[in-house]
């Protein structure tokens, strides 16, 4: 299941109900504390016979697979999600064929995001009508890929930094105001960096989509699966082609200014089953199978 919240999100507790009563099966939220744009795990040990395994966080599925002697899912927060308590519910067939559950909740909260201030050419902000089009056109292709999930688990152990630079990525979640107007929030992490720098595959996925985009210049979506995509953006070229299988670290292009930018910078962005999480969560994710 992921969150698909929309302010912030804090897993206050970790206290689990199991219905029925079950010695020994445990679930655990990890981290602990999740806030807005957050991604985490909701992690089951104690139930080694299982035939099947299925949750949610309010009414959004997770997606288990097999991690050490049980079964993880990620959880994603989206950066605009609504404050207050959503239900987690993870089920179960036993190994006689029982139905089980364990319930939980996680309280959700608000996280400050900075505010910036741009400036940009006129032609890049108030659009006309044709190029107005495009963006709704390249914006629809996005969305649509977003809800597409295959059930095979892509991307193995940790996320690796994409692009080598002097500073960590900035932005994520920052109300921007562009020309004195408000703009929708920035949903990924920018890089700084000079242009040709190598950018890699965070980790292993499939090339979903190598397009041209208005805004997002040259562009790279790896679908990692389950519902997992990252997204690479202002690219001055690109190395691979869509359907290729690429593994972690592996060069998929260069840094450049391609499309709506200010200067040579990489886009970082993730979604979690539509929801949109901070790049810099993949880098904390505490599994390492």
């Amino acid at each position: 299941m992921t969150i698909r919240v929309g302010a912030a999100v804090a897993i206050m507790t970790s206290m689990l109900f199991v219905w029925p009563a079950e010695s020994g099966v445990k679930v655990t939220a990890t981290p602990s504390s999740l806030r807005q744009g957050d991604a985490g795990a909701l992690i089951v040990t104690g139930v080694p016979d299982a035939k099947l395994i299925e949750g949610s966080v309010g009414d959004r599925p997770l997606i288990f697979f097999p991690y050490a002697d049980g079964y993880a899912a990620l959880i994603g927060v989206d950066l605009a999600a609504p404050t207050g308590s959503a239900t987690w519910r993870v089920g179960w067939v036993d190994g006689a064929g029982n139905p089980r559950k364990a319930v939980g909740t996680i309280k959700i909260k608000s996280r400050k995001f900075p505010v910036q201030k741009l400036s940009l050419p006129g032609n890049l902000v108030d659009l006309d009508r044709v190029t107005e089009q495009r963006a709704d056109r390249e914006a629809a292709q996005l969305n649509t890929l977003y809800g597409m999930s295959s059930g095979e688990r892509l991307w193995r152990g940790h996320f690796t930094r994409p692009v080598a630079s002097t500073g960590p990525g900035e932005g994520f979640g920052a109300r921007r105001i562009i020309n004195g107007k408000a703009r929708s929030p920035h949903s990924g992490l920018d890089y700084a960096a000079p242009t040709g720098t190598l950018v890699v595959a965070a980790n292993r996925g499939r090339v979903a989509l190598v397009g041209d985009f208005f805004f997002g210049g040259r562009t790279v979506a790896l679908d990692h699966g389950q519902g997992l995509y990252t997204l690479y953006m202002h690219l001055d070229r690109v190395q691979v082609a869509e359907g290729t299988l690429v593994e972690r670290g592996e060069t998929i292009g260069a840094v450049g200014s391609t499309g709506r930018a200010t200067g040579p910078h990489l886009h970082w962005g993730a979604q979690l089953r539509r929801a949109r999480v901070d790049p810099a969560g993949l880098l904390a994710l505490p599994l390492r199978d």
